[in-house]
């Protein structure tokens, strides 16, 4: 798994969303690295890390406990946007020891209906065309996907490649094919005690009041705090509110 590390002090570990890299948390990574050792990773399937064959949410769990291990990492706080979220919730109830504080960013531990259809419209237009450049890639998704502010998310994972053409780096064949696996609902025979904070964006429908009884019996000793004026991209919309939320509550006895 591809990584970057900051800062001196607990361990942190940043898990992005689908689509998403590691650098997407970058201001968040930067406001922790005052108290923290940061670590902001590539997921699976994204960025810069290796490729699996199968994008369940226990397999993206257990490539983030590989690269823990491998780092030498016993106990960690994980933060978790959209999809990294699920995948932090997953490995604090697979392996609850291992985890300290556990940040979920604007997503529940439930099966999500379908709703990237055009986004997966426009990547693969995207893939086909092989444009050789930015503007090019970014036209093609215009006919799909009206936010401007969307389409330029996606271009960050955008790549030059050496016959000039631009390429996803994510797999955007195993999305396409394992993405009811990475929607799925968790379970798990016992709850994670430890404490927990979700975040919800005030104009976000990915936590909702119905979801609020699997929450409580996963996370006993979890919290929710509503951010105004902001949806799902709550860490873009409202960067300082975001991060001093988080680092508040890592820091927090």
């Amino acid at each position: 798994m591809h990584s970057s590390s900051r800062g001196e002090g607990p361990d942190v570990i940043l898990l992005h969303g689908l689509f998403g890299m590691g650098s997407n948390l970058g201001a968040l990574a930067r406001a922790l690295a005052e108290d923290f050792r940061v670590h902001s990773l590539d997921l699976p399937n994204h960025g810069r890390s290796d490729w699996l064959p199968s994008m369940t949410l226990e397999a993206l769990a257990a490539g983030v406990r590989q690269w823990q291990r491998a780092q030498g990492l016993e106990r960690s706080h994980l933060v978790g946007h959209s999809l990294g979220g699920k995948v932090a919730m997953r490995i604090a109830l697979d392996a609850p020891s291992t985890i300290g504080k556990l940040v979920v960013a604007d997503i529940a531990p439930v099966d999500y209906p379908p709703h990237h259809d055009a986004i997966f419209a426009a990547l693969q237009a995207v893939a086909s065309a092989a444009p050789t450049s930015r503007s090019a890639a970014e036209a093609i998704m215009a006919d799909f996907i009206s936010e401007a502010g969307v389409r330029q998310f996606l271009l960050l994972s955008l790549a030059a490649g050496e016959d000039g053409s631009y390429r996803w780096r994510f797999n955007l064949e195993g999305l396409l094919r394992d993405y009811a696996a990475a929607r799925q609902a968790l379970a798990a025979p016992e709850p994670f005690a430890g404490p927990v904070l979700f975040i919800k964006g005030e104009l976000s429908d990915y936590i909702l009041p119905e979801h609020r009884p699997l929450i409580e019996a996963l996370f006993p000793n979890a919290s929710l705090r509503v951010l105004q004026g902001c949806g799902h991209w709550l860490h873009a919309e409202q960067p300082r509110l975001f991060n001093a939320t988080v680092r508040r509550f890592l820091l927090a006895d």
